[in-house]
């Protein structure tokens, strides 16, 4: 299966766990306030995905080297800069403007987080877009307005204007953490979990929330272990071989497979707007599927650390005992290269056009 192919899977799959766990959340806010359950999730995903690292360094044991799964100095900035905008101010905005904000509104504007994340990608970062990218993502964020959609609800609250600031915030997560994504997946998604946790655990604490009971906190940490922890790992692997606006167009269809699970735990017949949202959100991921961008290129000296193969793109000698298993993860140097082939705007591929 080419690698393109095996990117949108893994994007496509964290969009559908993290869309899994609206329905799921919705059985813990009848005992939990909101924030509490945030917070609770984000622990759930640091603390699950620091129990998968200590097993994982265990059962590698000496072999590996030992800077592998470290995150360089350069790199700290950014990752802090992800965290304090998508795992803090992202959800303290979300609370604040679902609290005077209609549901059906609130459902819309969620929907602007695709398309805040594909303008900071294409205009700040300068991320590659070509007509059928931009067709596939208008597409996607139409099957999300048509699956949000509820006719007769009116008016706008001022909280509006909050939760349009929580998806400007995720917007700028997901383009700050594309800057780290050559850095080991499971590591940036379990300090994610861990920081953001932290703060809004304490937050909803601050805000009068009562400690949760056994039962309820398993529940929620268990569905934030595989919603947000398991589902960011895959987010940010899928980051490293897409680029933003793509990975986050895939993504935005995480509501289909939200309403798709709700409609199994709690049986209705879904509505015209749903089969037309399926059929707006498959005709984008087809537009996206069928990409093919090809030029001369040349690649600068860079060296990184992420897990690879021995491809065009990683023919290096080790400085360390190795078994010939592949893929494998340690620090290396690319060289100058010009050459032409099909690419994506991954993390080998962020040249000017």
């Amino acid at each position: 299966m080419p690698t393109r192919l095996n990117a949108a899977f893994t994007a496509l799959l964290a969009a559908a766990l993290f869309g899994a766990t609206t329905p799921l959340a919705k059985a813990l806010l009848g005992t939990l306030a909101p924030v509490m359950v945030a917070g609770l999730f984000y622990l759930g995903s640091g603390l699950g995905l620091a129990a998968l690292i200590g097993v994982r360094h265990w059962r590698r044991g000496t072999d590996a080297p030992a800077d592998s799964n470290r995150i360089p100095r350069a790199d700290i900035p950014w990752l802090a800069g992800a965290i304090a905008a998508g795992g803090v101010a992202g959800p303290a905005l979300l609370m604040l403007g679902l609290s005077t904000t209609p549901a059906a509104t609130s459902a819309l504007l969620l929907n602007l987080e695709s398309v805040f994340t594909a303008l900071i990608a294409w205009v700040v970062f300068r991320e590659n877009v070509d007509t059928q990218v931009a067709l596939g993502m208008a597409a996607i964020v139409a099957g999300g307005v048509a699956l949000s959609w509820q006719p007769g609800a009116t008016g706008v609250s001022p909280g509006a204007l909050l939760i349009a600031g929580a998806c400007l915030c995720w917007a700028i997560d997901n383009n700050l953490t594309r800057k780290v994504s050559a850095n080991d997946a499971m590591t940036i998604a379990c300090i994610k979990g861990l920081v953001a946790g932290a703060v809004n655990f304490g937050l909803a604490l601050a805000l009068g929330a009562r400690l949760p009971g056994l039962a309820s906190a398993a529940a929620a940490m268990l569905t934030g272990f595989a919603g947000y922890g398991v589902s960011l790992v895959l987010f940010v692997v899928a980051l490293r071989h897409l680029g933003t606006a793509r990975t986050g167009a895939y993504f935005s269809v995480a509501p289909l497979f939200g309403v798709t699970l709700a409609l199994a735990l709690w049986p209705a017949l879904p509505t015209p707007l749903f089969w037309v949202a399926t059929a707006l959100m498959a005709l984008g991921v087809w537009l996206h599927l069928r990409e093919r961008h090809e030029h001369e290129h040349t690649h600068a000296a860079l060296e990184h650390t992420h897990s690879h193969r021995h491809d065009a793109h990683h023919q290096h000698t080790h400085d360390f005992p190795w078994d010939g298993n592949e893929p494998h993860t340690h620090p290396h140097r690319h060289e100058v290269v010009t050459h032409s082939h099909p690419h994506f705007p991954d993390i080998h591929h962020r040249h000017r056009h």
